[in-house]
Parts: C-alpha cells; sequence; structure tokens
C-alpha cells in the first residue's frame, strides 16, 4: 500500500499568516499547528525540501577531514587555556578571539550535518573537545535562527566558553570514570557560577557570554540549575546552548557512557522539547539535522529497510521514508518508527 503525504500546509490554510505569534514563545503545551507553522515562516524554513541528493562529493569530505583537523587544533589550544585559567591566569580573551573563534565559524558554514556530526564526535577527548563542538553547533543554531552578526559573535563565544568555570573544578569529579556521588554532583553544578564569575568582569566582553556559563543548565520547566529559572527568565543564547549541550554530550563518548547513535539523540531531544528545552528552538535543529539523513538507508522497529526520502518539519523522526515500492509516512503509521541509521557505524 502507497501511503500518500498531504502537506500540513495544506491544511492549516491562511491559518498560517493569520497569528501574530511572537519568536520567544514559551510555553508548557504543544504548540498549534498554526504556531508551527508561524515560527517556521519566521525562521524562513517553512519550505520543505525536496533535494534526496544529499550524498557528499570528494571536495566536500576533504573539506570536513581538513576542518576535523583544525577542530583538533583549537581542542589542545582549549586544554592550555583551561590549564592556564585553572593555575590562576586570567582569561585569554584575545587569544580565544585570534586562534579559536574562525574555526568555530568556519566549520558552522559545513553544509553537510550528518557527516561533520560524526567528525565533532569521533574522539575519545571530551572536556576541551565539547567546547568547541558546542561553539559549533550553537553558532549553527543561531544562523538558522536568523541572529543579527554582532548577536551571533557574542553566542559564539559565550557558546565557546560555556563550561569554563570547569576549570575550578578538580580533575578527580571531572574525569571520575563513575557516576557522581550527590557531594560531587552538587559541587560540579558549581561550575555555571564559577564561569559567570570568571567572565563578568573581563573588560569589553558582553555580559550575555557570562550569563551563557550561568544559564546553559536551566530548564524550561525549572527543573535545571543554578537558579531554577523557567522560560522567558532564561537567555536566548542560553537556550541555544543548552541544545549545542546536550546534543553533543549524548552523542559523545564518555568516560562513564558510549556515544549514542544520532537517531537516538534526536528521539530524546525531540521528547524533551515541552518541557527541558526551547521548543521553538528545538524544532529548527530537530527538522535540520534530520534533514541532513535524507537519502540515507535506515531501518524501521518491524525489521524493514528503506531510505528517509522526505523529513517533516512539524514532526521531523516521523519521516517519509521508501521501502521497495512503497511509501510509509511514519507520522500515519505510529506502530513503526525509525530503528536505527544503518550508516551509524560508518
Amino acid at each position: 500500500m502507497i501511503y500518500i503525504n498531504i502537506p500540513i500546509m495544506e491544511i492549516c490554510g491562511d491559518e498560517v499568516t493569520k497569528g501574530n505569534l511572537p519568536l520567544e514563545w514559551n510555553n508548557n503545551r504543544p504548540l498549534t499547528l498554526p504556531e508551527i507553522d508561524h515560527i517556521l515562516h519566521s525562521m524562513k524554513i517553512n519550505q520543505v525540501e525536496y533535494n534526496f541528493d544529499h550524498k557528499t562529493n570528494v571536495n566536500s569530505k576533504v573539506e570536513i577531514k581538513k576542518i576535523s583537523r583544525e577542530i583538533d587544533l583549537a581542542s589542545k589550544q582549549m586544554e592550555d587555556i583551561f590549564k592556564h585559567i585553572g593555575r590562576g591566569g586570567d582569561v585569554p580573551l584575545s587569544e580565544i578571539k585570534k586562534d579559536i573563534l574562525p574555526t568555530i565559524k568556519q566549520a558552522a558554514e559545513i553544509p553537510h550535518l550528518y557527516h561533520l556530526f560524526y567528525e565533532l564526535n569521533s574522539k575519545d577527548e571530551y572536556t576541551y573537545r565539547h567546547m568547541i563542538c558546542v561553539g559549533i553547533i550553537a553558532t549553527m543554531i543561531g544562523r538558522w535562527i536568523n541572529l543579527p552578526k554582532e548577536e551571533l559573535e557574542h553566542l559564539t563565544l559565550g557558546a565557546t566558553l560555556h563550561d569554563v568555570g570547569k576549570t575550578k573544578i578538580s580533575n578527580d569529579i571531572l574525569n571520575k570514570p563513575g557516576k557522581l556521588t550527590k557531594e560531587e554532583y552538587e559541587t560540579m553544578k558549581l561550575h555555571t557560577m564559577y564561569g559567570y564569575e570568571l567572565l563578568k568582569g573581563i573588560k569589553g566582553l558582553d555580559e550575555r557570554v557570562a550569563i551563557v556559563a550561568l544559564q546553559h543548565h536551566e530548564r524550561e520547566d525549572g527543573g535545571g540549575y543554578p537558579f531554577r529559572l523557567v522560560n522567558r527568565q532564561i537567555d536566548i543564547h542560553s537556550k541555544i546552548v543548552a541544545i549545542a549541550d546536550v546534543f553533543h554530550a549524548m552523542s559523545s563518548a564518555r568516560v562513564y557512557h558510549k556515544a549514542a547513535p544520532l537517531h537516538v539523540v534526536i528521539k530524546q531531544m525531540q521528547e524533551d522539547a515541552f518541557g527541558k528545552l526551547d521548543p521553538n528552538i528545538l524544532l529548527v535543529f530537530l527538522y535540520k539535522m534530520m534533514n541532513s539523513l535524507t537519502g540515507k538507508q535506515v531501518q524501521l522497529t518491524n525489521g524493514a529497510e528503506g531510505t528517509i526520502i522526505m523529513i517533516h518539519p512539524y514532526d521531523p523522526l516521523r519521516s517519509l521514508v521508501r521501502v521497495e515500492d512503497t511509501l510509509i509516512d511514519l507520522r500515519y503509521n505510529k506502530h513503526l518508527q525509525i530503528e536505527k541509521v544503518l550508516e551509524d557505524n560508518q
């Protein structure tokens, strides 16, 4: 049986353009379709990309390998900077802007997200590389939601320095191979306030950079730390960095857990969309990440293997999948899900 896909835009009709929903809208309820349409329209991604050829060419693969080497170098520089700050030194802002931020901005321009994803998460070292990768992912998100240039600069720097407070946490806690005790976890949480204190007094540094260090573990439902802020109490830069932080942390190998496959990470983040993470920003992120899988081979929960041919912007995991001569729209086949991307281990 062939399932016909009906674009939701046709169902919603003119309701899409009638609303006056602000970009920063937040509420602990599912967004309605007209609200989602408005958000996507305002972020200029409301048109579904019907480009099924997402294979990278030789030049693109060379470009990704090159930027991967640059990320390795930036991670090593970040390690040296961490040690310098940990010994009581100042945050070397000019060095970070000159030597590290150009690599982050360059990596954020690479359009082949699926392949870049594996380059970002293919190394054993985590702490210093994590700051570089969060900077890259947050910069991507900032561009997708059309942040002004100057604001994007502040976001990139804030994301890159979001964990700088960990320079004040002992290595025994940072590198502990097992689960932290309650006392150790409380100590670890202090890195947000340490980071804020390190950054807030730097002359010429936008205050939002320090706020990102303080707020990136706050959550929409008030379940985060250090101040249990909710919704609009959280700076939008902190919301963006929270998404980038969670994504890279879940998809990276750590001393105490293996890296989760991309489809598992995306599924978990989608479940966090109406509570923990800002649904407006997360919707854009998930759509972009899933759209990078268009043309990829996947296995469904019933064992069938097929190809993703279209991503629905309203429910990215419920894709349109071709299995032999049949088109299966996962929105209308709730008993089926994407079990895994068959190229996860490549």
